[in-house]
């Protein structure tokens, strides 16, 4: 998935810094949001976010040299020489104690000193008489410093130039693939990748400069990784914790790594600390039609091989029909599940993920918000407290 929530100021001649923050009040995105943010502006910039109940996580220069700040580090510990984020911004990352997945590396390949790695395989995913272009693709990292877990991302830079004849800028996308990737041979990453392509005002069609350049890859062609990145979507520890997944389209991508942790054999094999999940697993996946189900046939064999620990449930748009006979979105197939949902939602051991199309929020969060009312409980509060517990997990776009 590409994360394209970056925005912000733009400088010429002046170090620019981004800024990844969460909880804005008022602000539409459930996860974390960029802004790109000049030098001079760095102070009046923190007060603001601080201002509007936001937290910091992370502070990057632009130019790919050390952050600044993570959500682990404070500005104290930081390297790069730049001033420290100011004194006003240091509640927003305390180091009191040491966080949950404090040790998770990010920024190990930075854009001005990418990884080359190289394409192995290109998969189609969607089946003949789906709609649009998804790609599986699967890369050699081997012999490079980059590590990954799961519910991280990487960047893209992809090759040429813009319309202001500067260098394209990385996209991020969500990673596919467990930290031992696809061969489980700590070897390879994996991307699943939606071929983007859209008419402008002329009616002139357009298609995605990273998305299309992804999907048209060869294998042995090679591409600049920069990364991982992105800490809010990453699975517990706790191999009893129950996991609940909400997904669309390329949203998936997440999900399906959590689930070859949890119900791959050779996963569960490589792994010392994590090789016997005891907890449910439920995911929700929205398509517009059954041959955009991607990885059908992975999902379908660990359900029917861990029926007990794994629940697959689909809202095919095209084909299937709610309970008021419209179109069956996820948010309809949250309502028709509300009532099992929200008993586990209220276990402190579940944590939720969603991760897709960010029109699908509001309606999950009106079905469960429904439940939730009738126990006089306030679902915005109570998402809340869960977002404090690191429970509630958001990536759309």
């Amino acid at each position: 998935m590409f994360n394209s929530s970056a925005s912000g100021p733009q400088s010429s001649g002046n170090r620019v810094y981004r800024y990844e923050v969460v909880g804005l009040r008022g602000h539409r995105t459930s996860g974390s949001t960029f802004f790109n943010v000049a030098y001079d502006r760095m102070t009046q910039f923190t007060r603001q976010i601080l201002g509007q109940g936001g937290k910091i996580l992370n502070v990057s220069p632009l130019d790919g040299t050390a952050p600044l700040m993570t959500s682990s580090t404070t500005p104290a510990e930081s390297t790069d020489t730049a001033p420290a984020v100011p004194a006003e911004s240091t509640e927003a990352a305390p180091a009191a104690k040491k966080k949950a997945h404090a040790d998770v590396k990010v920024n190990i390949y930075r854009p001005n000193s990418p990884l080359t790695g190289k394409l192995i395989s290109n998969e189609a995913l969607v089946s003949d008489g789906g709609v649009g272009i998804v790609q599986h693709l699967k890369f050699d990292i081997s012999g490079s410093e980059l590590e990954y877990v799961e519910g991280q991302s990487i960047g893209i830079i992809p090759p040429g130039t813009d319309a202001k004849g500067k260098p394209n800028k990385l996209r991020l996308y969500s990673i596919a693939s467990t930290r031992h990737g696809d061969d489980v041979d700590d070897k390879t990453v994996s991307l699943c990748v939606r071929e983007l392509e859209y008419k402008n005002d002329t009616g002139e069609t357009i298609k995605g400069v990273c998305s299309a350049y992804l999907c048209a890859l060869k294998p042995g062609d090679p591409v600049q990784i920069t990364g991982p990145s992105g800490k809010e979507m990453l699975l517990p520890t706790e191999e009893d914790t129950n996991v609940i997944m909400f997904a669309t389209g390329t949203g998936i991508a997440p999900m399906r790594a959590y689930l070859w942790r949890m119900f791959k054999d050779n996963e569960r094999a490589a792994n010392a600390d994590y090789n016997s999940y005891k907890g449910k697993a439920w995911l929700v996946f929205g398509v517009p039609q059954t041959a955009n189900i991607l990885y059908k046939e992975e999902f379908e064999e660990m359900q029917t091989i861990y029926p007990d620990n794994f629940r697959l449930t689909y809202a095919i748009s095209r084909e299937q029909k709610n309970t008021e006979g419209g179109r069956m979105y996820i948010q309809n197939r949250v309502a028709e599940n509300s009532v099992e949902l929200w008993g586990m939602i209220k276990n402190p051991k579940t944590h939720t993920y969603i991760c897709g199309l960010r029109g699908m929020e509001p309606g999950i969060e009106e079905a469960l918000g429904a439940e939730a009312t009738k126990e006089g409980i306030v679902w915005k509060e109570y998402v809340r407290s869960m977002k404090k517990e690191g429970r509630w997990h958001v990536e759309t776009y």
